[in-house]
């Protein structure tokens, strides 16, 4: 390590807060839900600034709007996962297609549940419009919010 090298990582360090070398699982948690909305919450921004058919009335409303989604979303890919396990160990075309069609079909029908959510939460201070009464944005938006966190994981993941 050279001299420039050693003074600029001194540098950058005493500005980063003290972390612990082996993290507990409440602190990856809390990590995983954070990140998780704030992800949600610029996708939720750009969408609300540069479409017509996402409307969301206040950044606060935004916030709370993404908070709510990111647990939705987790609590959707919790019961995909805990319907899928009762396939396990099934064998057979028939039981891979019923697995596919129950994981579509959980997919799919949280995005109704998480739409009447939003709207039972927030009313019209958050609005999807569009095809099927929003869903179609509702599901691009939230398509949106996937790919961004895999990304955002991806990447932390090649810093290590």
């Amino acid at each position: 390590m050279t001299a420039a090298t050693a003074t600029a990582t001194a540098t950058t360090d005493e500005f980063l807060p003290a972390a612990p070398k082996v993290y507990s699982d409440r602190q990856r948690l809390f990590m995983l839900y954070f990140v998780g909305a704030l992800v949600d919450l610029v996708v939720l921004g750009l969408f609300d600034e540069y479409s017509s058919k996402v409307r969301v009335d206040s950044f606060t409303t935004m916030l709370l709007a993404a908070v709510l989604l990111q647990f939705l979303l987790k609590g959707t890919i919790k019961v995909e996962h805990w319907v899928a396990s009762h396939f396990k160990g099934k064998t057979g075309a028939a039981w891979k297609a019923l697995r596919f069609f129950c994981a579509w079909l959980v997919l799919f029908g949280s995005k109704f549940v998480i739409l009447e959510a939003l709207a039972i939460a927030f009313q019209d201070r958050v609005k999807f419009e569009g095809a099927f009464h929003g869903i179609v944005w509702l599901i691009i938006v939230v398509v949106t919010m996937v790919i961004a966190e895999e990304l955002i994981v991806r990447l932390y993941r090649k810093l290590a």
